[in-house]
């Protein structure tokens, strides 16, 4: 990757760094980004903060506006007791999906550890926020700041109409849900403060306007006895309209909740809102935190290249970066599964290898980047069409697959023993690929969970359907918990049965009473 440069001397020496080191840093990191790399970013804003600051952004799930909600303190007291017992660290940073990209850089970092945070967060994930096909179509850079601070805002006016303890307990009930408050497959409408504000104006004034206190007066009509087979048909046509099944589940109780004041409806929409904004980055974790690494590691190369930092500047953020991307293996400690830095960045060094030193076993698995010699433009094409799944399918080599000494198992509960199925070797390479790509599926990481049937003419009760995949069941007493949530939201009774995806035997079922 390096190139032959004039040697110019060093940009600062030493830990200490100083906003000045830091804008002269900053400049020589993004003119290596533009002309060498080309990447593409929002325009950027660092903000140093104190390692408290860190935790508190920590708390509030890494944005710069949140409302108030008691889990974030929880959260806080919880990290900060194991940052100060010395049992957990901080992350070097927090880079904000926004326009200007907002990235948090901590005072207590070395002046090496601030370039590679700027090359990384400012600059790598940046472009990748910016160009990644799920960013663009599900997230707004432009609005979101704006958007959460109207949500603050609405948010703390509803504690002050109706009272901390009902919004708080509302807040209880959304957050239970909002891991199935996605659309998964229609785009959203932008979110932006002056749209939000609109929508709630226009609901009020509409409700004045649509008011006849009169219609209390009149006398009730009697109900008509139906036959069954009406009835279905009636119950079939209100389904329709409804558009069940129903997989957004926030969104269904938004929109057709018996029971929910339009305070309560906006504030689940906020709720949702948010999840949404989410949705791209638990698809992209390998791929997002791949293509940061790439960056910092090529521009803090360059830097040393071109003498713009020392030995030992270098030698200190090798330690850093080895740190980040190490795997530990299964029988370690600190070993939680694969590490997305380390598959990430191995992935996207192995790809920018086979563009510039192909293997004949390149050249088989991957004809048409293979002896390429433009490893920068496939990296900047994968980063911009792939997400995890489709990325690790697509790209992932029989020498990583080596060299990580991957295999898959066949777990099933009915045997005995577990059965190895592949490994890295000829015959596995492909099923090995395939079986990790499908860990980082939309369905392996979210319960598929659907509203199924409402009786919205009978009981009104809801019953939810779980498609069980794989075998693996839900827990039943936190189903009965979060059902219970949901009958606060729904105001009825709720059924929840359980269904295996691929045979369709109903596997349990809970049922909730509403309170």
């Amino acid at each position: 990757m390096a190139k032959a440069q004039k040697i110019q001397e060093p940009l600062y020496e030493g830990a200490e760094w100083s906003f000045e080191k830091l804008d002269c840093v900053y400049d020589a990191i993004e003119e290596i980004a533009n002309t060498e790399l080309g990447l593409s970013v929002y325009p950027n804003q660092i903000e140093v903060i104190t390692s408290e600051q860190m935790l508190d952004a920590y708390s509030g799930i890494g944005m710069p506006l949140m409302y108030n909600h008691w889990s974030f303190g929880k959260s806080f007291v919880q990290d900060e007791f194991y940052y100060r017992k010395g049992m957990r660290g901080l992350a070097y940073e927090i880079v904000i999906n926004s326009s200007p990209c907002i990235s948090y850089i901590m005072e207590e970092n070395t002046m090496t550890m601030q370039a590679l945070v700027v090359a990384h967060a400012a600059f790598g994930h940046n472009h990748f926020f910016k160009n990644n096909h799920l960013f663009k179509q599900w997230t707004d850079a432009e609005a979101i700041l704006d958007y959460m601070h109207f949500a603050r805002e609405y948010i703390n006016k509803c504690e002050e109409r109706h009272g901390v303890e009902a919004v708080e307990e509302l807040l209880d009930a959304a957050h239970a849900l909002r891991e199935n408050a996605v659309d998964h497959y229609s785009r959203p409408v932008p979110m932006s403060r002056e749209m939000a504000q609109q929508r709630i104006d226009d609901r009020e004034e509409h409700k004045r306007g649509d008011y006849r206190d009169i219609w209390r007066t009149l006398p009730l009509k009697e109900v008509e006895i139906e036959d069954e087979e009406v009835k279905s048909q009636r119950q079939e046509a209100i389904m329709a309209k409804f558009g069940l099944p129903e997989a957004n589940l926030l969104y269904f109780f938004e929109k057709h909740s018996p029971i929910l004041e339009d305070w309560q409806r906006e504030i689940l929409r906020i709720v949702r809102n948010i999840a949404q904004y989410f949705y791209p980055q638990k698809q992209t974790k390998v791929m997002n935190e791949g293509c940061a690494c790439f960056c910092h590691y090529f521009i803090m190369n360059r830097l040393f290249d071109k003498g713009l930092i020392t030995e030992g500047a270098m030698l200190e953020f090798i330690d850093y970066h080895t740190r980040v991307v190490a795997q530990p293996d299964f029988d370690d400690q600190r070993w939680s599964g694969i590490n997305p830095y380390a598959l990430g960045f191995a992935m996207m060094q192995d790809i920018y290898r086979i563009c510039h030193e192909p293997t004949d076993e390149d050249k088989l698995w991957f004809p048409d980047i293979a002896g390429s010699n433009n490893g920068i433009e496939v990296l900047k094409d994968a980063w911009a069409n792939y997400r995890d799944e489709s990325f690790i399918l697509q790209f992932l080599s029989p020498k990583l697959i080596r060299e990580f000494r991957l295999f898959q198992i066949h777990d099933n509960s009915a045997l005995p023993h577990l059965k190895v199925d592949a490994i890295h070797d000829s015959r596995g390479y492909k099923k090995v690929r395939s079986a990790l790509a499908k860990s980082y599926t939309v369905s392996a990481m979210t319960l598929d969970i659907q509203v199924a049937d409402v009786e919205f003419e009978g009981d009104r009760a809801i019953t939810l359907r779980h498609m069980v995949h794989d075998d693996v069941p839900i827990d039943g007493k936190e189903a009965e918990q979060v059902m219970r949530r949901i009958a606060q939201l729904w105001g009825y009774d709720v059924s929840l049965y359980c269904e295996d995806a691929l045979t369709g035997k109903i596997l349990a079922t809970y049922d909730v009473t509403a309170p």
